[in-house]
C-alpha cells in the first residue's frame, strides 16, 4: 500500500522503530540509520523491528556522514526519530534545517513527554507517561497496585500507532499542498486521547473514576477468573443477549441473582461465586464449553499458546521465521497476504544505499 515511499529512520528505541517497521510493513522503503557501534540492550541485533528495513551505518557526529544523512534525508518522504527535544537540532537535522532542503518532508518525532512542556527534557519510559496521562489509573483490581502494562498501553498505543497516524496525515496533507510538517507524536497525548471512549461511557453516570465502581471494570460479567489448572478465563458478556448465553452455559439462567445484571450492589458476591465454579475446572474446560458459543468467553493465552489457537493459526496471526516469534503485519487489505520481510544486519545495506545516492535523484 506505500510502494514509492521512502522513509528515514534516525535508531532509536520502542515505539520510533515499531512505526517504522509498521510503514515497512506496508510496503513503504525505510532506509534506517544505524550507529557503527552496537545498539539498545533491549532488542537483539537484526532485531525483528527492523524487518523489512534496509540499513546503513553511520555516524552522525561525522562530518561525512552527516552529510550521506542530510543527502537521505532530501530524498525522503518522511523522518522518524525519537530523541529528547533539541538532539536533532544540535546535529544540525532539526525540521527547520531539513525543511529548508526538502520542504515537503513529513518529520515524525516520537518522545514521551512531547516537544515543549516543563517535562519535555526529563528522561521517562511508558509506566511513567501513562501514570501521568491517566490511562494507568484503571489498570488494577481495587486496593492493589495498578499492574506494568507491557508497553501495549503506552509506547506502543498511545506512541508509536499515533505517530503512523500523523505521518500519514502529514503525507496526505504534502501531497496536496506541497508543504511538510512536523508530527509531535508524545505518549503522554496519545494515551490520554485513547481514554476517550471510557470518558464518553462517562458521561453516561456508567464509569466512575472509584476502580472496581464501573461498567467495564466492577461487574461478575466483565472480568479474568483463575482456573483449577492456574490458567486464567476471560468473561465480558456487556450485552443482555450474550450474557444470557453465558448464563445458560454456566447452568445459572434460574439462579435470581444472576438475571439482576446491571444491580452493582450485586456485583461483588457474584464475582465471588464465579470464581470458585471457574476455580473448579482447568482452563480448556472452560474454553472448550464456550467454543462456538455468543456468550463473550475467551482463554487467556500466552503468545507461544495463541500462535496454535485454531482461530489465529487459521488467520496466520503468529509466525516464526527462522524460529523466531512475531506477528504478522497488520492491518490487512483485499487481496494481499502479509508478508514477512527479514530484518537486516547492522549496515548491511551501506554500501547499496550509498551508491543509490551518486545516481541521478538520490535514489528516489
Amino acid at each position: 500500500m506505500l510502494s514509492g515511499l521512502r522513509v528515514i529512520e534516525v535508531e532509536g528505541l520502542g515505539p520510533a522503530p515499531f512505526a517504522a517497521m509498521m510503514l515497512a510493513d506496508l510496503g513503504a522503503d525505510v532506509i534506517t540509520l544505524h550507529r557503527k557501534q552496537g545498539g539498545d540492550r533491549v532488542t537483539p541485533e537484526a532485531s525483528l523491528l527492523d524487518r523489512g528495513k534496509r540499513s546503513i551505518t553511520l555516524d552522525l557526529k561525522d562530518a561525512d556522514d552527516l552529510a550521506t544523512a542530510q543527502a537521505l534525508i532530501d530524498g525522503a518522504d518522511v523522518l522518524i526519530e525519537g530523541f529528547r527535544p533539541g538532539v536533532m537540532e544540535r546535529l544540525g537535522l532539526g525540521p527547520a534545517d531539513c525543511h529548508a532542503r526538502n520542504p515537503a518532508l513529513v518529520y515524525g518525532r516520537m518522545t514521551g513527554w512531547g516537544q515543549t512542556g516543563p517535562r519535555a527534557d526529563r528522561a521517562g519510559h511508558d509506566l511513567n507517561y501513562i501514570a501521568t496521562s491517566g490511562a494507568l489509573w484503571y489498570a488494577s483490581e481495587p486496593g492493589t497496585p495498578p499492574i506494568t502494562p507491557a508497553t501495549l498501553l503506552g509506547d506502543i498505543g498511545g506512541g508509536a500507532l499515533y505517530l503512523v497516524v500523523g505521518l500519514l496525515s502529514g503525507l496526505l496533507n504534502a501531497r496536496a499542498t506541497g508543504h511538510g510538517t512536523v508530527v509531535d507524536a508524545a505518549i503522554v497525548d496519545g494515551s490520554a486521547h485513547m481514554m476517550a471512549l471510557l470518558m464518553a461511557i462517562r458521561q453516561s453516570g456508567q464509569f466512575s473514576m472509584d476502580r472496581g465502581q464501573s461498567l467495564l471494570d466492577g461487574p461478575h460479567w466483565s472480568r479474568s477468573y483463575r482456573c483449577a489448572d492456574g490458567g486464567f478465563i476471560t468473561v465480558q458478556a456487556l450485552e443482555g443477549k450474550f450474557y444470557a448465553a453465558f448464563l445458560e452455559k454456566m447452568d445459572l439462567t434460574d439462579d435470581p441473582d444472576f438475571q439482576r445484571q446491571h444491580d452493582a450492589r450485586l456485583w461483588p458476591a457474584l464475582t465471588g461465586r464465579l470464581a470458585d465454579i471457574f476455580a473448579g475446572q482447568p482452563r480448556e474446560h472452560w474454553a472448550d464449553l464456550f467454543e462456538g458459543s455468543d456468550a463473550c468467553v475467551a482463554a487467556v493465552r500466552s503468545p507461544q499458546e495463541a500462535a496454535q489457537e485454531p482461530h489465529m493459526a487459521f488467520r496466520g496471526v503468529w509466525q516464526s521465521p527462522e524460529g523466531v516469534l512475531q506477528p504478522s503485519p497488520a492491518p490487512r487489505f483485499d487481496g494481499q497476504a502479509p508478508a514477512l520481510n527479514p530484518a537486516p544486519r547492522r549496515g548491511e545495506h551501506t554500501d547499496e544505499v550509498r551508491a543509490e545516492l551518486q545516481r541521478p535523484g538520490r535514489g528516489r
